[in-house]
């Protein structure tokens, strides 16, 4: 039988999509490539048509921050191993139009130069675009970023092409640094071994924004072949790479981000030990060398130093995760380290591990760290004038509106300003623009360039200085230089607040406690329910859809008393911007708990965000007995929320 009527047999059985074999036919039209007609060949021959389904039931779509998705198969066809063991990475990337290929790749990178090219006729620029193109330890990465700047070359940009794993807030820093258009970083960020992923930073160095994004999309997506005709030499750009030099540059500001460098005279934070892993990641480039540069004890896990896409000695690369961080643990056990820090394989991200005061290692979740971080910089810089009352007004925390308001209540304790985002750290980063902006343009010319005091200096003065970006999902921002969530400034901040701790006798869980009796204890819980492949998409859209037109009026015996629509409400941030539209709705109940729910835009899940508080009277601290009963009420109040959400998930699956 014929691969045609086989695919055609195939659908009349309701085997396989209408969708999947409209794109089969588009993709094997757009390529000549026998690795895909042989690929689809040996699915369809052996009846593996869910396979196919997942593959295929969509064109990977450029979204508002790129592409992710499989670039290894769940069944690996023999076209695509290509003889590699089955313990190594395929030959090939998996072949879809739903997967992370080179075909995906290059729409995206003719996409994104076409879009570059229409911007700068627009703005009347001069001169050649230029694009930075980094990569982490993913399988296929470095492949990815070589193809992608060959693309780009030929079609007359400049490209900045890193010369090994980097991390992605330097892609970021790198864009700002030189000038760049645009930047690319081929990662999949957290996400398992088998994915990749195609993120694109503008100008700015942050991720797109309107009207970017859109822009983009639509050029990227009419992209449905793998044909173009490079232009003649003359005209085509020139490949520079970037190594030694911009990593010295980027060490240099990092540096900065360590408020008081004295601690590390103190002698119980000399004798802090760290336990670091970059869990086979870009963070093993420069997070050890900054640590070292700046003092601090610690130790890597030697095993998770080496770069390897398959994360060999994890199930996931995720360091939010305990099992994640395990092999850490151990060796934070061997050398009676005091804490415990992983980064994840674009080293955009960290989670932490310490040691509580009865010596057990306990994993802080995104928003304890970050809340953490945002009260030891709002209290330094006071303390060390950087902030006074006559600037703090112009001093600003900004999270997103699914983190801790633990960290809302934190900047009211310090009367400094607080602003809510969406998820993604690239609205953070749009809000640092948008300070940026404000600047005098005597000062915004040069400030890229500027050092750190004078860029301080001249937000407090005129604009709004930034003292800490965080969200729940591990992503921290403690300067402006990068304008991306930062693993390596992470590392640095976190390591610096531990040091302080240790210095006044406490350990880190001790000191949350004291913030804690201070401003309130806080919990929030995130869960979330994974829906993989055609089927699992069409489970997402019709919670999220059902949530949308059937909001809960009582939740775990509370009553509804606020539903927040980011879909189709009116809402403003703190500083009166309109809020874009999402797919969000928060549920605020009548005792004082809430929860949000919103589908993943990197992974094939839905995300449940709970948020309990206890907070002593005003003017009032928590004894140590009342901040223990406040935790044990907080924490009960979410255990039966969840319970509760998860019975209403099952209904309206129905």
């Amino acid at each position: 039988m014929s691969l045609e009527a086989n695919l055609k047999n195939a659908v009349e059985a309701s085997q396989l999509l209408p969708a999947a074999l409209d794109n089969i036919h588009a993709l094997l039209a757009a390529s000549a490539n026998p690795i895909y007609r042989a690929s689809i060949e040996e699915l369809a021959k052996s009846g593996q048509w869910a396979e196919l389904n997942d593959r295929f039931f969509q064109t990977l779509k450029f979204g508002t921050g790129g592409l992710r998705g499989r670039t290894i198969g769940k069944i690996v066809t023999k076209a695509e191993r290509a003889g590699a063991p089955k313990n190594q990475r395929p030959m090939h990337p998996c072949v879809g139009t739903n997967a992370m290929n080179f075909f995906n790749a290059g729409r995206a990178t003719r996409g994104l130069v076409a879009y570059i090219l229409k911007w700068r006729a627009k703005k009347k620029l001069q001169g050649r675009p230029s694009i930075v193109f980094a990569h982490d330890t993913r399988h296929f990465s470095a492949e990815f970023a070589q193809f992608c700047s060959k693309i780009a070359v030929e079609h007359g940009v400049d490209v900045h092409l890193f010369d090994g794993p980097r991390a992605t807030p330097e892609m970021s820093y790198a864009i700002r640094t030189l000038r760049a258009d645009a930047g690319v970083m081929l990662t999949a960020s957290h996400n398992p071994a088998h994915d990749n992923g195609y993120k694109v930073n503008f100008s700015d160095g942050a991720g797109i924004v309107e009207p970017h994004a859109t822009g983009i999309i639509k050029e990227v997506n009419a992209i449905m072949d793998e044909a173009y005709k490079p232009l003649p030499k003359a005209k085509q750009g020139k490949l520079k790479k970037l190594g030694k030099e911009m990593d010295k540059s980027y060490l240099t500001r990092l540096e900065t981000m360590m408020l008081q460098p004295e601690l590390l005279q103190d002698l119980h934070a000399k004798k802090l030990k760290i336990v670091y892993t970059a869990l086979h990641g870009a963070g093993g480039v420069l997070v050890p060398v900054i640590l070292k540069k700046l003092g601090f004890n610690f130790f890597t896990v030697p095993k998770q130093d080496i770069f390897d896409g398959r994360f060999p000695t994890v199930e996931s690369p995720n360091p939010e995760n305990a099992p994640a961080l395990a092999m850490a643990v151990a060796l934070a056990d061997k050398k009676k380290a005091d804490i415990v820090i992983g980064t994840d394989p674009d080293c955009d991200r960290m989670g932490v591990g310490v040691r509580d005061d009865k010596g057990k290692m306990t994993l802080l979740t995104g928003n304890q760290t970050g809340s953490l971080i945002a009260w030891y910089r709002a209290k330094t810089m006071f303390e060390l004038g950087i902030l006074n009352e006559k600037n703090k007004g112009n001093a600003v925390l900004l999270k997103t509106f699914v983190t801790s308001p633990m960290q809302d209540a934190i900047a009211h304790h310090f009367g400094i300003n607080v602003v809510n985002t969406l998820t993604g750290f690239k609205w953070i980063s749009a809000k640092l623009q948008k300070y940026e902006d404000k600047l005098p343009k005597a000062i915004r010319d040069k400030y890229r360039d500027l050092p750190e005091e004078e860029t301080r200096a001249a937000k407090l003065k005129h604009s709004r200085f930034l003292v800490m970006g965080g969200e729940e999902s591990y992503g921290y921002m403690g300067t402006d230089f990068s304008r991306d969530k930062d693993g390596n400034g992470a590392v640095v901040m976190f390591a610096e607040l531990a040091a302080y701790a240790a210095s006044i006798g406490l350990t880190v869980v001790g000191l949350l406690d004291q913030i804690y009796s201070q401003v309130g204890y806080f919990l929030e819980v995130n869960k979330s329910k994974v829906f993989e492949g055609a089927e699992g998409a069409a489970k997402i859209a019709q919670l999220a859809d059902s949530y949308a037109a059937n909001p809960p009026t009582e939740v775990d015996g509370s009553r509804v008393v606020k539903v927040r629509d980011f879909r189709k409400d009116v809402i403003h941030d703190e500083e009166g911007d309109l809020i874009s539209k999402e797919k969000m709705l928060f549920i605020d109940l009548a005792d004082g708990r809430s929860f949000a729910v919103r589908p993943s835009g990197t992974e094939p899940k839905i995300k449940y965000y709970m948020f309990g508080r206890n907070v002593p009277a005003e003017g009032k601290k928590f004894s140590a007995k009342e901040l223990r009963d406040a935790k044990t009420k907080v924490i009960g109040g979410l255990q039966y929320m969840w319970g509760w959400i998860e019975k209403d998930i099952a209904k309206r699956l129905k």
